[in-house]
Parts: structure tokens; C-alpha cells; sequence
């Protein structure tokens, strides 16, 4: 159906210019008319009145998203109802017929509604006037509230009486001058901590910041007197029954779940269909989608606005005969935008994508809004920059014949495709040091290999020191942050591992395995010299892409070819490859389209390649999802508008960003493996929640809590200090809400990690120059080629085929004793748990030289000394002279700090 004009005389005049307002728009029905509702009572909801509400916001690929959703309070008129729903319609109409239509009923609205109005709405009595101000007169009245919840609350003004107090549910006593929060004993930590911040909204909305707060626990009554004033305010106290209903009666849907097709004249016709493919619906119809408590309309592109409403009556007359007009979400959906809850319920359901949308919605969209008169600047494209500190340390392991092998720093950056690596990077992040394990497995990389690669990833995480983030990665799926890290790498085809080269032997496959002779095409790609890679690629025709560089390599001549849309960026990064690779080539350039026939001849002759330019695909925005796993039954609940604090440290939580997957991992939650962790992350890319097509192949990080990196927390408004406090949800809410901040904050904390209690000191100083001229330190961690880690025997690798059967295995990988030389992310001047320093004398070396003689080039320097620790050997004196401390305190500053201090003082 064609978009109708936001002009058109059938649009409410009110309407006009929503399309170019980003947020919230609402308006209430007010004497049979659209009264648009001020800013500043938006939020506030008369249960007498329907309202109409707009969520606009602007998608990663430039599009805006239209939510419409129309409320109707308990208290409102038939005729008010059913004019919000013609509004509702008649706004997707203005805005293109292309938004979502929710139904929400005043205490069983949507978790998408009440995110938008966090942390809660308490609808009131009454009906709303646009002409009405503002009253505070008269005596305070007191309420009773009750909440239930534990991400997003619904919140009810119940019977201010002692009997409606229950064992289930959060109640809130608002009195003048206190405020109590009741606790049932039934009702979880999350939903106590969620109740509190509406405690918080309350104290500050109705008593200007000004009271009291207290926390009333169901059952425990003895020596406090605020259990005492809690009960006074009721007549006194009397128990509370076993059976006290809660005032939320939650429905489940059912198992069984109908289709039906709603006729011109409003009848419902079941489709006769035992299995619902997305073939099955007609664009010129629509129809009825009955999922229990979830009931759908679905408009095809080719009905008229007159079957539109059609279809919206006959699904109010069909939920009023089946007793479930009060109980169930109706959400409208037109054809091309259909939610992936709906999708969900689909056998299958096709992926549809248009990656000029990028390119051309962003420049059109901001030029939209600039029409309208909105100071919207040009949309940019997305960051280019790293979102972690590149100046890191740096190891990598080979996986062969199932034990590690330390890659020499020459080599670090060179990996085969037929075999699997561990790479540790390790980066300082708010004064501590921090360390993420990625198991890169190769294209072409044996199985066992895989599995081993995982297993002792693990194990090497599980003997580092802190709570150190793990990625599972594959060869052509990298995560950006993994190419800023390594800065420049040459993947090669074949594989050096044992495994592998049985395998082909055994198969008798010709090994491809590049030995620096061979002929060779290399494709370079990346965007800038720090993260920058040259990969080998089939050496044919068809291989090449206009929009990038190449290096041909044959036995006689190199070439370097230079596709029409390359840019300059493009050839300094062919220049810096082509040394990273083989130094002593002397190439030949060439332009696409100026190629000798010796260039085709190597390439096996000319074939049709990729010639327009390459589009970005854009990347879609983030979803966050609270997850459960219980015996094996896994379920996930998406969280929308998300913020930090939905990040509850009793829960484990999936981000799915579509293009990398992270796990993160609550410090109070029960997942205590790292290997547990990364099969729900496994398991979220096998069932697909919202239906996007994810590759087994996506990259899955996790992460935990307090040690989040910076690649994570950048889909956050973040503060380091939330995530760093002590106590469970709903301890960390009570001390924000008393003003008790500093009692919760905690330098490190977290329940799940592993170490090794044998910390060695690594004396290794070895450096790479990265391809910026900057300087790379090598690992912290101690050589551990050939250390014997058997994987565990509950992994199951996920591969293209779905073969994980035992996805929720609780056994973890053998751990072996062998420690590894790690600095304390956590120390500060009040840890002494790790350092074991004698008490009376800080001198370890019985060995005193002045510093003139330790100090590196030195005219006169001492001989046979550990220089990776010239500091010990100066006397305390002349310790403290130079370093303007102890050796005490210097011992209990993290090794980045020590490190620097030496450097500037020529001890290191």
C-alpha cells in the first residue's frame, strides 16, 4: 500500500511533523478529540483516559523506528477506547504504514511500554485535562503500592490495609515523612532491588529528596524500630496469611497456537496448517495470529486502511468471546516489519536485506530532519576507532598434537588457516591490568584441534589472575577489536599443526601450506595501519574485488594490483604488507584494468570478479537479553531501552550485537565455569532468538563482572563504579537510595574466577614493533610450550552442524598446576593478601649497590644482577629518595605502575 501524506485532510491535524520528532510523543483523548500531553506530564497516567503514544528512534542504518502504542485506563469510556485505536491506525498511516501498533491495558502493559518510562508509571484516578495544573494542596495522602518484576516493574496502587499485604509481591508504605519498603518473602532480589528504584523516584518526585528510607524484611520483626513504626501506621501487627493471593496474576501462554484469516466482512477463517511458514500469509489479506496471551494482527502490503480497521474490530470481538479482552498484548504488524517474537512462531522465515540502506537511508534521513527545521547533523558512519588500549602485551600459542607451542614474536602475527591459536593480550584499564583470551580457530583447522583450542583457553584463563574475558573466534569472522590488537596479520593458507597435516595426508589433498615459495594471491584489507591484514585467498580470477589491493606472488615476479575503488588509504597499507610479508620484493604495480597477460596466465586465466564498489553493511543495534538456563531448559527475555543498571549482578545477560555475541556473567549469578559460560553463548547462536540469521561462526565473548572491557561497555552509558560494588542488587540499591554509596564499592569482586595461586614474576622483556613505529611489550605470562591440558570430556564443539548435545555440561576443563606470571588487577596500598613482604626489613637482596651502578647504561655497571628487578638492590634510603616511597608501597602498585616509575627513573 502506498505511504498516505502526513497532509492528507483523513491525518488529525495533531499528527502533523511526528515523523521528525526522535522520542517520545503523546497524546490523550480529551472530549472526543487528540490533545497533544506537555513534556511535563508525560509519564503520568489517568486511569479514567486513553492515550496515544509515539516512540520514534534512529536506527545504526539511519532509518527511523516507529512504536505505537495506545493505552486504556481501567476507568476509561468505551468511546475514548475505541478512538485510541482509530488514532493508533490512522498515525501509522501518517507515518507510511510503517510502524508496530501495541494494545496496552492499564497493569498488563508491555515490558517495551513501561521502558520507557522508567523506572515505573503509577497511573492515578481521575481523567486527564489539558487545562488542569499542578495541586499539592491538602494533607499528604498516604499510599500503598505494590510492585512486582524483576527488570522492568509494574507498579499498582492497592487497598491501603494491612490485608493487602502478601508474601509474594514488593509493597511501598508512602507516608509524609518515611518511606517503607516491604519485602515478601517469596519475592526475588531483583524484584526488591527494582521496587527500590521506584522508592528512589518517589522520594525524590513527592518529598523533594527529603526522607527517610526503610527496608521492612516479611518475617523478621525482632529488635528494629522501624518494623514497629512499619506496622503502627496499619493498627498493629497481625501475620499474614499463607494463601494471600499476589495482585499480579501473571498468564503463560499456550502451548498451541492458531492462524486465522479475517475476511473483508470481519469473519475469522482458520488456515488450515499444522506447521506456519511465512508463504502461508497473502499481502492482500490479513490476519489473526492467536499465541495465548500474545495475539497478533498481521496486514499485508496490499489491504486497504478500511480492512485495516476491519481486522482490529473482529480481533476485539474475537479476545471479548474467548474471556481474554483484559489479558492478552494485541500487537499490529504490517507486512516487511514484523517483530522477531512474531517471526519466532514461524518454521521458517526469510532473511531480507538491503545493504545500499546504509549508504543511501543515512544521508536521506538527516536530510529529512534538517527540512523540518531539527539541528540534526549528518549522520556518521560508524566508529573507526579502536574501543580498547592497543598498547598492550601480546602472546600467542599454536594448538599441536593437543598441547601448546609459544609462537616466537616474529612469527605472532603470521596464523595458518588450517590450524587454531590462543592469543592472550593483556592492557591496563583503570590502573589495573586486564587480560582477554581469544581461541582463533582456522578455516580449514582439524576438529580435535578445535576442541583442544577451547579446552585450553580455559585453562590458561583459569590460571590467570583476575576475571579475564574469553572469545571463541573463527577465521573470517574476527571482531574488529581482535585486528586493533593484533595490528597487522598475514593469515596463510594450510596449516603447520600435526593434525592437520595427517589429515591431508590421509585424505591426499595436496598441501597448500605456504612456505614463502609458492605462488600466492593476498588480498589486503583494513582501515588503518593498526589493524591492518593480508589474507590468503584462492589463487584464481574470480578472487579479486574492485575495492581492494592485492599482492600476486609467482615464481617469477611479484605483482600488486590495485582495484578501481581502492583508495589511498588502501596503498599504504599494500606498501607497509608487502614488507611485513617478504621485505626483499620488488614488485610491479599494477591498476585494474592495466594488467599483462602474465598477470592473468598466473591466475589461471580471466574470470568475472566483484567490479562495483563494495558497500558497507550496516550494523544493526544491540538487544539485550536476561537468560536462564535450568536443567537444560533454556529461555531468554529481551530488555529493552536498556541501561547499565538492568545488568543484575544475581544474572547472567546475552548481547547480542550481530555481529559479535557477549555473555556476561553476574558475580552473584550460578554460572561459576568459564566453559558453562561460553556454551549459553553457544546455545543463544543455535536457537536464533530473533530470527537474524546468526552465523555458528559469530564471534562469542565473555565477559565478567567489574572486568568488563571497554569493546562492551561502549553500548552502555557506563560508570566503573556501579559495576564494582559489593553486595547482591538489592544491597547496592539500598546504599544508593540511603546515600551510602562509598559502603558498596569494592576494588575487585567476582565469584566465578579461577587462578593459580603460584604467581611467578616473568623477567622477559622482549618487544615487537607494531606497524605505527609504537612499541609492543611482550606477555606478562610465562612460557608454557607443550604444557599437557587435556580438554574436557562434556565439551561439545559447535560447528556449522548442530552437534552440541550437552550444551549445559557443569564440568569444567582439567586444570593444570603449572602457574603463570600475572600482575594483581586489584592491589592497592591496603592489599597485602598476594605480597608476602617482611614486615620489619623491605630489602629481599642481602645485595646493596647505588643506584649509579644498577641504573641501565650505567659507566660502571654491576654484573650478575636480575635487571628485570634493578629497583631491589638499592638501599631503602636511596629507594625512597628516588621513588619517593617504600618498597613496601611500590610492591603493592600494579605492575604497570612499577614498570612506568622505572622507566623514568632508567631502571627498566
Amino acid at each position: 500500500m502506498a505511504a498516505m501524506s502526513v497532509h492528507s485532510t483523513d491525518i488529525d491535524s495533531s499528527f502533523l511533523g511526528a515523523e521528525t520528532k526522535v522520542g517520545l510523543q503523546i497524546w490523550c483523548i480529551e472530549n472526543c478529540q487528540l490533545v497533544p500531553v506537555p513534556k511535563s506530564s508525560q509519564g503520568k497516567f489517568f486511569s479514567g483516559s486513553a492515550y496515544v503514544i509515539l516512540n520514534t528512534i534512529l536506527l545504526k542504518d539511519g532509518n527511523p523506528e516507529h512504536n505505537i502504542h495506545y493505552w486504556l485506563g481501567n476507568d476509561a469510556t468505551e468511546v475514548d477506547s475505541a478512538i485510541a485505536s482509530d488514532k493508533a491506525l490512522e498515525l501509522d498511516v501518517a507515518l507510511g504504514s510503517c510502524t508496530v501498533q501495541y494494545k496496552e491495558i492499564q497493569g498488563q502493559e508491555t515490558e517495551k511500554f513501561l521502558s520507557y518510562f522508567r523506572p515505573c508509571i503509577i497511573p492515578v484516578g481521575g481523567v486527564f485535562s489539558s487545562g488542569q495544573g499542578r495541586s499539592d494542596s491538602g494533607a499528604y495522602k498516604v499510599r500503598l503500592l505494590a510492585c512486582k518484576g524483576d527488570h522492568v516493574i509494574s507498579v499498582k496502587e492497592v487497598p491501603f490495609s494491612r490485608s493487602s499485604l502478601n508474601h509474594s509481591d514488593v509493597f511501598i508504605l508512602d507516608t509524609e515523612s518515611k518511606i517503607f519498603l516491604f519485602s515478601g518473602c517469596n519475592s526475588s532480589i531483583q524484584e526488591r532491588a527494582k521496587a527500590l528504584e521506584v522508592v528512589q523516584y518517589i522520594k525524590e518526585e513527592k518529598h523533594d529528596g527529603n526522607c527517610e528510607v526503610a527496608a521492612i524484611e516479611d518475617g523478621k520483626f525482632v529488635g528494629d524500630s522501624d518494623v514497629g513504626e512499619f506496622w503502627s501506621v496499619f493498627g498493629g501487627y497481625a501475620p499474614i496469611p499463607r494463601d494471600s493471593p499476589s495482585f499480579f496474576q501473571w498468564q503463560y501462554d499456550v502451548s498451541s497456537v492458531r492462524l486465522f484469516w479475517i475476511t473483508i466482512q470481519g469473519k475469522l477463517s482458520e488456515c488450515a496448517t499444522d506447521i506456519l511458514n511465512q508463504e502461508v500469509l497473502s499481502r492482500d489479506k490479513c490476519y489473526l495470529l492467536d499465541c495465548g496471551t500474545k495475539v497478533y494482527i498481521w496486514m499485508g502490503r496490499g489491504t486497504s486502511v478500511t480492512e485495516r480497521k476491519t481486522s482490529i474490530s473482529a480481533a476485539e470481538d474475537f479476545l471479548r468471546s474467548q474471556g481474554k479482552s483484559t489479558e492478552s498484548h494485541l500487537t499490529v504488524l504490517t507486512e516487511g516489519l514484523e517483530t522477531p517474537e512474531f517471526r519466532a512462531y514461524f518454521a521458517s522465515w526469510a532473511q531480507t536485506e538491503n545493504p545500499r540502506l546504509y549508504e543511501e537511508g543515512r544521508g536521506k534521513v538527516a536530510a529529512m530532519f534538517k527540512k523540518q527545521g531539527y539541528d540534526v547533523k549528518e549522520l556518521p558512519e560508524e566508529d573507526c576507532q579502536p574501543h580498547i588500549d592497543c598498547g598492550g602485551t601480546l602472546k600467542v600459542w599454536q594448538i599441536n598434537g593437543g598441547k601448546l607451542s609459544v609462537i616466537p614474536v616474529d612469527k605472532e602475527m603470521k596464523l595458518f588457516s588450517g590450524d587454531c591459536y590462543i592469543v592472550q593480550y593483556t592492557y591496563t584499564d583503570l590502573e589495573r591490568d586486564e587480560n582477554i583470551f581469544y581461541a582463533w580457530l582456522g578455516r580449514t583447522s582439524i576438529m580435535e584441534d578445535r576442541v583442544d583450542a577451547i579446552s585450553h583457553m580455559i585453562a590458561l584463563a583459569n590460571s590467570t589472575k583476575g576475571a579475564p574475558v574469553l572469545a571463541q573466534i573463527t577465521e573470517a569472522k574476527e571482531p574488529d577489536d581482535f585486528f586493533w590488537i593484533m595490528q597487522k596479520l598475514v593469515v596463510f593458507k594450510g596449516g603447520m599443526s600435526t593434525r592437520y597435516k595427517s589429515f591431508i595426508a590421509e585424505k591426499v589433498i595436496t598441501d597448500d601450506t605456504y612456505d614463502g615459495n609458492k605462488t600466492a594471491l593476498f588480498r589486503i584489507q583494513g582501515t588503518s595501519v593498526q589493524n591492518m591484514q593480508a589474507i590468503q585467498v584462492n589463487q584464481v580470477s574470480s578472487s579479486l574485488n574492485s575495492s581492494y589491493c592485492y599482492i600476486l606472488q609467482t615464481e617469477a615476479t611479484i605483482f600488486t594490483w590495485i582495484g578501481s575503488f581502492a583508495s589511498s588509504r588502501d596503498y599504504d597499507l599494500l606498501d607497509r604488507m608487502l614488507e611485513l610479508i617478504n621485505p626483499t620484493w620488488q614488485p610491479i604495480s599494477l591498476r585494474e584494468g592495466g594488467e599483462p597477460d602474465e598477470f592473468w596466465m598466473a591466475l589461471g586465466g580471466k574470470a568475472e570478479y566483484p567490479r562495483e564498489r563494495e558497500i558497507k553493511k550496516h550494523v544493526e543495534d544491540p538487544h539485550l537479553f536476561v537468560c536462564q538456563s535450568t536443567k537444560g531448559d533454556f529461555k531468554v527475555k529481551e530488555i529493552f531501552n536498556f541501561t547499565q543498571d538492568d545488568l543484575t549482578t544475581e544474572d547472567v545477560f546475552i548481547l547480542d550485537c550481530h555481529k559479535e555475541i557477549y555473555v556476561w556473567i553476574g558475580s552473584h549469578s550460578n554460572i561459576k565455569s568459564k566453559q558453562q559460560a561460553l556454551n549459553l553463548g553457544l546455545k543463544y547462536l543455535e536457537v536464533d532468538i530473533l530470527v537474524e540469521g546468526l552465523s555458528w561462526e559469530t564471534p562469542v565473548y565473555v565477559v565478567a563482572e567489574g572486568h568488563e572491557p571497554l569493546f562492551f561497555t561502549r553500548f552502555f552509558a557506563w560508570d566503573s563504579l556501579k559495576s564494582n560494588m559489593y553486595g547482591n542488587s538489592f544491597e547496592r540499591k539500598l546504599a544508593l537510595v540511603r546515600g551510602e554509596k562509598d559502603k558498596t564499592e569494592a576494588h575487585m569482586r567476582n565469584s566465578w574466577k579461577a587462578y593459580s595461586p603460584e604467581l611467578n614474576r616473568n623477567g622477559s622483556s622482549r618487544r615487537s614493533l607494531s606497524s605505527n613505529g609504537t612499541a609492543r611489550s611482550a606477555s606478562p605470562a610465562s612460557g608454557v610450550s607443550g604444557l599437557p591440558l587435556c580438554p574436557s570430556n562434556n565439551w561439545q564443539f559447535a560447528s556449522s552442524t548442530p552437534i552440541v548435545k550437552n550444551i549445559f555440561s557443569r564440568s569444567s576443563p582439567s586444570q593444570s598446576g603449572s602457574g603463570f606470571s600475572t600482575t594483581d588487577p586489584s592491589l592497592s596500598s591496603g592489599d597485602t593478601n598476594l605480597l608476602q613482604i617482611d614486615d620489619d626489613d623491605e630489602d629481599a637482596n642481602s645485595l646493596i649497590y647505588p643506584y649509579e651502578r644498577v641504573k641501565v647504561a650505567s659507566e660502571d655497571p654491576v654484573t650478575g644482577i636480575d635487571v628485570t628487578k634493578r629497583e631491589s638492590y638499592l638501599s631503602k634510603e636511596e629507594f625512597g629518595e628516588k621513588f619517593g616511597m617504600t618498597k613496601r608501597a611500590f610492591n603493592r602498585l600494579p605492575k604497570w605502575r612499577q614498570d612506568k616509575l622505572k622507566k623514568q627513573l632508567h631502571l627498566f
